[in-house]
């Protein structure tokens, strides 16, 4: 990636949810349209910020940006990457990258844990650090 090229690219993104009835025939009756069409850019040092009434969709354009949950349609192209079809295995190494913040507090942070753990957790997950040099870590980031 050269300096100047965006970060973050998504184009069309669309997540529809479908509605399934029938007990000997299961078929889909309807679509929730939680995501439809969503375009944008970010650049290095830019910030995004998704507003919007609860149930508008916000969180599902962020877990289908990073992948959690799989597209209907669209492209996400992460440093010039492109994320939608990526294995399990890919994927992981590039979420190292990325980061959701959700406003609600206890969406993202669990009461019961104490900060250092909530910040070592996902660099024990990544297998960035362990032990010694995991503590040091966190030490070093929660100062």
């Amino acid at each position: 990636m050269s300096k100047g090229d965006p970060l973050l690219v998504v184009t069309d993104l669309v997540k529809h949810f479908p509605i399934r009835s029938g007990i000997v025939i299961d078929r889909e009756v309807a679509r929730v349209r939680a995501v439809d069409g969503v375009s944008l850019t970010l650049n290095e040092g830019e910030t995004l910020g998704l507003v919007g009434e609860s149930g508008c969709g916000k969180s599902t354009l962020c877990r289908v940006i990073v992948q959690l949950t799989q597209p209907t349609s669209g492209s996400v192209s992460f440093l010039g990457e492109e994320l939608v079809g990526r294995s399990r295995k890919d994927l992981r190494k590039m979420r190292r990258q990325m980061q959701m913040i959700f406003q609600d507090p206890f969406a993202s942070l669990n009461p019961r844990k104490r900060v250092g753990q909530i910040v070592g957790d996902p660099l024990e997950l990544h297998g960035l650090a362990k032990g010694s040099a995991l503590k040091l870590r966190v030490q070093r980031s929660t100062n």
